[in-house]
């Protein structure tokens, strides 16, 4: 029979070694990794994040981190590491890139919401490059909500030039400026790996919407992207036509989040137009965005008439009333492909609630498939919401239950790009 790994132990004599206390969470979080069977056969994530409301949370430092990597440098058992809503800093991320040079079996990699800077950035980045870096592996890195700034992105951009692996990455609320957008956007057009882009959040001090033309750009000459975020890039008419444009020549990518926008009725022709040509999209994401019922109307007639190939829309918090909304309801009763639509956040009149909870009862709307329920008072139908969609754990993951619960994170189940 097999020994497992001690990974618990490892832990402790790495910080004896170091003259430094253990973090009682670390510690309880590798003895409850010693105890699972998969560790052997698998490998596993572990799991040490600061929001974790379930157990006794000390957060993890720098130097515990320190410790922590000296106790994964040796072992092949850890093929993903979640540090999510810790306190590290620029000096944690040293002993991260110092990790990272070495390991050669990491795949994935949160480090969202912790406090690493631009030179943390740069250390990250930097131990991601072949060149000097024994990291083949690492398949996934979050950088969410680390202040790295428009430097730390032009760093990451420089790490994109040679790094041929990492096929997912996550700057989304990393304070980017329109330098590094474009930066990415460029090199993009050249890297081959990755294969799914969260820029979401940029700092952006322009109404020109120069980085928005320059992704367009990388959508006309890249074919490999699949799954590109750009939430809150202050995006209106000019750059929504300029990305649909660039789209009507891209036939690769799959998932096009434009939530949070400028994004009015009049933009939305352009999208109505693309899903009329376009045969590769299959989630586009436009929540909280002022579409309208003439919006709404716009994608109804493209689904209903000639798109077949999308097959989730969100189109919650756009101020679209029972017009829009049964316009929408209707193109489902036609095009077969449509089976996720999320419209929480609008207004229902009765023929909306009606609409919808025909859908459902009919079978042609999956319960787990949109963010609504239908519900009868006094003779009349009401809608009410369900914590369903596209993305609902991407600042979060539930403490209890399926982490990766499909009905929760749809797009997961639709176009996932990796195991991670």
């Amino acid at each position: 029979m097999s020994v497992l790994p001690d990974l618990h132990q490892q832990y402790l004599q790495a910080c004896q070694k170091l003259s430094q206390p253990e973090n009682p969470f670390i510690a309880y979080m590798l003895q409850e990794a010693d105890k699972n069977d998969k560790i052997w056969t698998k490998g596993i994530t572990l799991r040490i994040a600061g929001n974790n409301h379930l157990v006794p949370v000390q957060r993890v430092t720098d130097e515990d981190l320190q410790a922590l990597a000296a106790t994964l440098q040796n072992t092949v058992f850890v093929t993903g590491l979640d540090l999510r809503y810790n306190v590290l800093t620029d000096d944690g991320a040293k002993h991260m890139a110092e990790f990272l040079q070495e390991n050669s079996t990491l795949r994935y990699l949160n480090l969202m919401f912790n406090d690493i800077g631009t030179s943390g950035a740069e250390l990250i980045a930097r131990a991601l490059q072949a060149s000097i870096s024994l990291n083949e592996t690492l398949l996934y890195l979050r950088m969410t909500g680390n202040k790295i700034g428009n430097k730390g992105g032009m760093f990451f951009a420089s790490m994109l030039q040679i790094n041929s692996v990492l096929e997912k990455l996550d700057l989304g609320d990393c304070d980017l400026g329109t330098q590094s957008l474009i930066a990415i956007a460029t090199v993009l057009t050249q890297n081959k790996s990755v294969k799914a882009i969260n820029l979401n959040r940029p700092l952006l001090y322009s109404q020109e919407e120069e980085s928005t033309v320059h992704i367009a750009l990388m959508l006309k000459r890249t074919s490999s992207l699949v799954e590109l975020h750009l939430c809150k890039h202050e995006m209106k008419n000019f750059g929504v036509e300029r990305l649909c444009e660039a789209l009507y020549e891209n036939c690769s990518l799959r998932y096009l989040d434009l939530s949070c926008n400028k994004i009015t009725r009049d933009d939305v022709k352009f999208l109505g137009e693309l899903l009329k040509r376009n045969q590769t999209l299959q989630i586009l994401d436009l929540n909280s965005n002022r579409i309208e019922d003439d919006g709404a109307i716009y994608l109804s007639e493209a689904l209903a008439l000639c798109n077949r190939t999308l097959q989730a829309l969100s189109v919650a918090s756009n101020n679209v009333s029972g017009k829009g909304l049964v316009a929408l309801s209707d193109a489902m009763k036609t095009n077969m492909e449509l089976s996720y639509i999320y419209i929480w956040g609008n207004k229902f009149d009765e023929a909306t609630c009606m609409a919808f909870s025909e859908l459902i009862q009919t079978g042609r709307l999956k319960p787990s498939c949109t963010d609504v329920e239908p519900y009868e008072v006094d003779g009349h139908i009401h809608l009410a919401e369900v914590s369903h969609g596209l993305k609902k754990h991407y600042y979060w993951t539930p403490s209890f239950g399926e982490m990766k619960n499909k009905d929760a994170n749809a797009s997961l189940a639709i176009g996932a790009v990796s195991e991670y």
